[in-house]
């Protein structure tokens, strides 16, 4: 399985956690469950497992305020 498969759910995947088969319809339903999910270039709805999995994502670290060396 390669590193692309391990992150977004597969076309199987996202047909079993919506029930549907259809890209407009696999939309409408992960809208209604409040799953997070992108469009890729062929306007099909794309899902992390992280968003399935319940878990969180690494939020990026704001860097510290400059300050000048005293």
């Amino acid at each position: 399985m390669s590193d692309t498969q391990k992150m977004f759910l597969t076309y199987e995947e996202l047909v079993t956690l919506t029930g549907r088969k259809r890209a407009a319809r696999q939309i409408e339903q992960l809208k209604r469950m409040r799953l997070p999910f992108f469009l890729n270039a062929a306007d099909c709805p794309v899902v992390t497992r992280s968003a399935v999995e319940g878990r969180q994502q690494q939020q990026l670290k704001k860097p510290d305020a400059w300050s000048p060396a005293l």
